[in-house]
């Protein structure tokens, strides 16, 4: 049976948040800056399955992606950001074979930087394009966008005996963990300007400790959840906020390798 390596990180939130950010059908999405400000979410009409909704950022606040699985299983979650794995740093694709996290059922999670080793991470912060990560590698293919591709883990029926010894085998720590494994990258996004767009950047390092496991994903996500984020003053522009001037409904314009996420060049 292939089995995929895994990265767990030892963060758990409380069953107890409450979850006001993006719902899916298997998984929740809330974006939170460090101050305790939640992102607001503003509903994007798609004729496409993936979940697509615009977010308004803050230039030079840190922030943490918050993920709730809803399902009874192990599932497997794929994020990037401005097209770039936050584990491996690789352009991504959204796909199974990439590195991913993996979350318990019914567990949440936050992932709050790019996975520079094993035992901790460089923190995600809004800043403008050019001094972003994905921009670093010269790559504006998904700028500003957040993806989350969700990947059940596959179940199979096996005696009580190779389900102990597997159980047995898989785990290397046993110390309480939120899971990561390996899956895609977001869509591109229309190009725009740098001087008004917004990006991530590869910000202080913090101390993360992780471990790995083994999962197997199944073979496609089950879905595909994509936050467009934006300085207050695009969103004005774009018309997907009331700034002063009558609502207009946007039409979706934005949308029209086994490693860990390397400094930039230039770092």
């Amino acid at each position: 049976m292939k089995t995929l390596v895994s990265i767990v990180l030892a963060i758990v939130l409380s069953a107890a948040t409450v979850w006001a950010g993006t719902a899916g059908d298997s998984v929740e999405v809330r974006i939170v800056s460090d101050n305790g400000m939640e992102l607001p979410f503003y509903n994007v009409s798609s004729r496409y399955p993936a979940k697509k909704v615009y977010a308004e950022a803050v230039k030079g606040d840190h922030y943490k992606i918050l993920v709730r699985n809803k399902l009874g299983r192990r599932v497997g979650v794929v994020i990037a950001v401005d097209g770039r794995n936050i584990v491996s740093g690789q352009k991504s694709w959204l796909r199974n074979n990439e590195r991913m996290y993996i979350l318990e059922p019914y567990s949440s999670y936050e992932y709050a930087g790019w996975r520079s080793n094993q035992d901790s991470i460089n923190r995600f912060y809004f800043t403008d394009v050019p001094d972003s990560y994905a921009a670093a590698f010269g790559d504006q293919s998904a700028m500003g966008v957040i993806a989350v591709a969700v990947y059940p883990e596959v179940q199979r029926y096996e005696p009580p005996a190779q389900l102990r010894s597997q159980a047995s085998d898989s785990e290397i720590s046993s110390s309480p963990s939120n899971e990561l494994g390996k899956s895609g990258q977001a869509p591109s996004a229309k190009a725009e300007s740098a001087d008004r767009s917004a990006g991530t950047g590869y910000g202080r390092s913090e101390y993360s400790p992780s471990h790995t496991v083994t999962f197997e994903p199944e073979s496609r996500s089950i879905e595909n959840i994509f936050i467009k984020y934006e300085w207050r003053s695009t969103l004005c522009k774009k018309g997907i906020i009331n700034c002063g001037r009558p609502y207009s409904k946007p039409g979706n314009r934005l949308w029209d390798n086994g490693g860990y996420a390397p400094p930039p060049p230039g770092h």
